[in-house]
């Protein structure tokens, strides 16, 4: 199978049931023979669809008399493919990107051949007034050129200004990097890019954290040596540092209250040296068996991943434990780069996240020592569910105060009140709020 058709099948897969696209390009690439430019090819078509999706319709929109929201699955995810290619993709002649997606189409809606073929050209043929956007509100505008939910860039502008919020949009289109977190307990970090680079991978020490690299073409992470034995793993520097801020001594007890996939987790473990013990907990069967793969590829003893509900109150943690995260579910609106589905969001799709949040931190703190620690933390940049959940958990539970985050070499604004906002087009990593509490009494 030719890397149009992987993307074609995978970008209906998303179009239908709503899956996150790494979730459906793991999905259809695992057992694939395909060449590394064909899986790279078919990976730059499915993001650059889904990251575009609002745009390559208004361009759709523009020359069809059919609207994109009537035209069939296959007609639509074929017709944006084209688009995209034309647009965007220097590297591949319009011809190509023409006749490759008419075949396509022969193959899947023969009928509507002509019609595909006649938009595209007509695209080609007019690209200028075709590709320009014809919008007088800068709300709508902004929504179609980077493709958002309009309230997103409503509220955006709201809490941080168009210059900021334009520029967040620009950093959210970029292509995020890869990083891995060095396993300490196996090899040292210039030891693994040692091993990297005889493997052809270029890699980088990243001086936020002492233990990652950044990576440039590695492909084909699961079936990677060095990660089968458990050397590294994938984890975003931002996420890292939610570990950093908790820097749990050696032979603590720890608990990570919603611990899936198990980077943060595997990461508390290793910085204790494998000693001690990180209690893991997720309420779904599938995500347990994800943290309990990746503790054993990474060799740890030191963790016991349990069933559990962070929702629910567990009476039998109570004061038990010396650190205690809560990495919350969240909206997401950080990590767009990597799950850009998340851009099209509904407002109220989101609503009751801070009630859960809140929630989850309360139970969360009752589990703390006096003197132990206590870490919020969230992949979105929205204060209702970052800075206003603490403020309002500050309120009624005056046992915890914001401590100095001083653990980390790398300056970010509010770390001496005790929490971190990390925002993509400031910081170049992924949005993250962190905040550190101690219980004092």
């Amino acid at each position: 199978m030719k890397a149009r058709e992987i993307a074609f099948k995978v970008l209906c897969d998303i179009e239908d049931n709503n899956n996150y696209s790494n979730i459906a390009i793991n999905k259809h690439f695992k057992n694939l023979e395909i060449t590394n430019q064909d899986r790279g090819l078919a990976t730059e078509l499915i993001y650059g669809v889904v990251e575009n999706k609002y745009y390559l319709d208004y361009i759709i929109d523009k020359l069809s008399k059919i609207k994109t929201q009537k035209l069939s699955t296959y007609v639509k995810i074929l017709l944006r493919m084209g688009i995209y290619q034309i647009a965007f993709l220097d590297s591949i002649s319009e011809y190509a990107a023409v006749n490759e997606t008419v075949n396509l189409v022969k193959k899947y809606d023969k009928r509507s051949s002509g019609f595909v073929n006649a938009i595209l050209r007509n695209v080609i043929r007019n690209k200028e007034d075709v590709l320009d956007i014809n919008i007088d509100s800068k709300i709508m505008y902004l929504s179609t050129k980077y493709s958002y939910s309009p309230w997103m860039i409503k509220d955006w502008i709201k809490n941080f200004g168009e210059e900021f919020t334009e520029d967040l949009l620009e950093a959210n289109n970029e292509k995020p990097s890869i990083y891995l977190r060095t396993n300490t307990l196996k090899i040292t970090r210039d030891e693994l890019i040692n091993k990297l680079e005889q493997g052809g991978i270029k890699s980088f020490k990243v001086p936020t954290v002492e233990e990652a690299i950044r990576v440039e073409n590695l492909k084909n992470i699961e079936n990677n040596d060095l990660f089968k034995e458990g050397l590294f793993t994938i984890q975003d520097i931002s996420s890292m540092i939610v570990g950093k801020v908790i820097s749990p001594k050696e032979k603590s007890l720890v608990l990570d209250v919603c611990s899936a996939p198990g980077g943060k987790s595997t990461h508390l473990a290793t910085l204790m040296n494998n000693t001690g013990k990180v209690v893991a907990r997720d309420v779904f069967e599938h995500k347990l068996k994800l943290i309990n793969s990746t503790v054993s590829r990474l060799g740890l003893t030191n963790v016991e991943v349990e069933s559990f509900d962070a929702s629910e109150i567990d009476n039998n943690s109570i004061d038990k434990f010396d650190y205690v995260l809560a990495d919350v579910p969240c909206s997401g609106l950080g990590i767009i780069r990597r799950k850009p589905e998340i851009k099209y969001k509904a407002k109220a799709e989101l609503k009751d996240l801070p009630s859960i949040q809140s929630k989850i931190l309360y139970n969360a703190s009752k589990y703390v020592k006096v003197g132990g620690i206590l870490v919020y933390s969230t992949c979105t940049i929205q204060d209702v569910e970052n800075i206003s959940v603490i403020n309002d958990f500050l309120k009624e539970n005056d046992n915890f105060e914001l401590v100095p985050i001083d653990e980390i070499n790398v300056d970010l604004d509010n770390q001496d009140k005790g929490y971190l906002k990390i925002y993509p087009n400031i910081h170049g990593m992924d949005g993250f709020f962190i905040s550190k509490l101690r219980r004092v009494r």
